[in-house]
């Protein structure tokens, strides 16, 4: 029994306890290793904020030197009408080109940035996933990892390629602009500044209230990602027991509950661009009667009404570019409260900080297996193995028995680390698993569970699974497991393409291939999981007959429920609820008229 869903809980559940600058501060280190791009980005913005602060002055002094009035710019007023449209056209035109380069050329820079912080995020991501302990995949649903690791990553670069940089530039324009205005007139400059005030409060509310709904309607696609992995992984079951409709309503409630969140989003971000053309149309007029009564009483000239009208649209064009990408970074923000919770997570099970000074080669040569006092449970209190002793010596071939529950397969995922005993140790030829290296020590075991996973790719590299063999051991492996005659007759031999989950493989076949992936690596303890319990009569004759050349002077641990096919076992384990209550040979446990002598007549009275 798994432990409790824990990455469901409601958005008021998970109430972020840190605030905006906290969260940002997490992408610091990231956006450091590109800190050269990123400065040079930042520079950019300097001549173009001042090209744009200029452009009003310029038109604003064209529509002097037609009134007559004295420009902004003291080298016009010299010039002929004439002379002084073409300076003001050809600077205009400067300017123009100058802020449209300058701007692309950073909008790339800052894209780049944003899509190399956004690999680094994922990479890490994906490597601190797979170092967690099944524990966590236990309670965690795919859909829910596959949304942090594609969309919640996507919106979290967004922070750096659209967002905080863009942010940076928006509110330098806003200062230089300010700036500019005082330099001109300070009343209307005034009139503006003070205008922001309550649009800035504006737009911090909605944005809060943004961050919220967003955090809700990524949870619900997280829920709804989960859903569809689920359907599409046991799509025959669905199919089998006519669940396509009751399902399909399930998805559409979620779909639905989505739909509804994602519209609370829309609604808070439109709300903020109506607030803005609203404001920004006030405070136009605001220029025109303020700046009309300075000009009926000669305290300003047209030309710099003019420039000011600009100028108070220009002001909240920034500003307006500024919520957009403010809403960009709370989507951010909510990313990486996301994809913090996954980094947070503890990697339970790590290397020791000194391991053992022996070769490992040489640590296990024998294959002896031992467990001390060892308990464990999935749920803290809740154990599956009370207080289990025994030893496995070197080349001994054992097999673990009992009713399903027993707590066989928990024994083998202790051994090869994927869990940590609760109490007490486990020693592999008197070396605790906890001092070897984790790679080292299942480079090892050969583990073949019942269903051999297969990934999308072609045979030999579903054998040799990332590892350099050359093709002579790969059709060494395939021979001595009895697949090499399956594999010649695929299309492609070993270069054939297998499609996702080995759609195009039978279950033998891909049992077979499990077989020779743990050939190849000549391990030196083979644990065998229930290998051939869903194999028809042939395969599982081929894979016998392959076994008796693989369980030569091994160390074998074999779990099945089939009492028969491990008659020849140096010794029986069994196991009822935890405890190991008998242990034995066949002959020895028939014997003693146990659990195992039960089990075994009730197996033949049914055969």
């Amino acid at each position: 029994m798994t432990a409790p869903d824990l990455t469901s809980r409601s958005y008021s559940d998970r109430r972020p306890k840190e605030n905006d600058w906290r969260l940002l501060r997490r992408l610091i280190p990231y956006g450091a290793q590109h800190s050269r791009l990123l400065v040079f980005a930042m520079v950019l913005l300097v001549p173009g904020a001042i090209a744009g602060a200029i452009q009003p002055i310029l038109i604003g002094d064209a529509i002097s030197l037609v009134k007559q009035e004295p420009t902004t710019l003291p080298f016009l007023r010299n010039l002929p009408l004439l002379t002084g449209i073409n300076v003001i056209s050809g600077l205009l035109l400067f300017t123009l080109a100058l802020r449209t380069v300058l701007d692309a050329w950073q909008g790339y820079l800052v894209q780049e940035v944003g899509q190399q912080i956004t690999a680094d995020i994922r990479n890490d991501l994906f490597h601190h996933v797979t170092s967690l302990a099944m524990r966590f995949f236990d309670r965690t649903p795919v859909g829910r990892l596959i949304t942090r690791l594609t969309s919640d990553v996507e919106a979290l670069g967004d922070v750096f390629s659209t967002g905080a940089v863009g942010i940076v530039g928006d509110l330098f324009s806003i200062l230089v602009i300010a700036v500019t205005m005082f330099l001109l007139q300070w009343q209307l400059a005034l009139l503006l500044v003070v205008m922001l005030i309550p649009v800035t409060i504006l737009i911090i509310y909605f944005q809060q209230q943004y961050r919220k709904a967003n955090y809700r309607a990524r949870e619900e696609l997280s829920s709804l990602n989960s859903m569809l992995q689920e359907n599409i992984v046991g799509i025959n079951v669905v199919q089998l027991f006519r669940r396509e409709g009751f399902n399909a309503q399930l998805f559409r409630d979620i779909n639905r509950r989505y739909i509804r969140e994602v519209d609370k989003t829309i609604f808070h971000d439109s709300a903020i661009s109506a607030t803005l053309e609203w404001i920004s149309l006030v405070a136009i007029a605001g220029v025109l009667w303020l700046g009309g009564y300075l000009v009926l009483g000669n305290a300003l000239s047209l030309g710099t009404l003019s420039a000011f009208i600009l100028y108070a649209q220009r002001l909240f064009d920034p500003l307006r570019q500024f919520a957009e990408k403010f809403t960009a970074i709370q989507a951010g923000l909510t990313a990486i409260e996301r994809v913090s919770d996954i980094l947070r997570e503890p990697i339970e099970i790590r290397d020791a900080a000194v391991t053992q000074t022996l070769k490992t080669e040489t640590a296990i040569a024998r294959g002896e297996i031992r467990f001390e006092q060892v308990s464990f449970g999935y749920k803290p209190g809740e154990y599956v193995l009370h207080d289990l002793n025994f030893t496995i010596r070197p080349g001994e071939k054992v097999a673990l028995v009992g009713p399903t529950g027993a707590g066989k397969s928990s024994i083998i995922r202790l051994l090869t680390r994927l869990y940590e005993a609760s109490e007490g140790r486990i020693l592999v030829d008197g070396i605790d698993v906890r001092d070897l290296p984790q790679a080292e020590l299942r480079r090892h075991l050969g583990v073949i569970l019942q269903d051999g996973f297969v990934f999308a790719g072609d045979v030999k590299s579903n054998i040799t699974l990332g590892e350099t063999y050359t093709m002579a051991e790969i059709r060494s492996a395939a021979e001595r497991t009895n697949i090499a005659d399956l594999i010649e007759q695929l299309p492609q031999g070993y270069d054939t393409l297998l499609r996702e989950r080995g759609a195009n493989l039978s279950g033998g076949q891909k049992q077979l291939l499990a077989f020779a992936r743990a050939t190849i690596r000549n391990p030196n303890i083979l644990v065998l999981d229930e290998a051939t319990a869903s194999l028809d009569v042939g395969t599982e004759a081929l894979i016998q007959e392959a076994l008796e050349r693989l369980l030569v002077d091994r160390t074998a641990i074999i779990i099945a429920h089939r009492l028969s096919t491990i008659r020849n076992c140096d010794r029986i384990l069994v196991l009822k609820r935890g405890h190991l209550i008998e242990s034995g040979s066949h002959e020895e446990l028939l014997a003693q008229g146990g659990l195992y002598a039960s089990l075994y007549h009730l197996q033949m009275l049914e055969e």
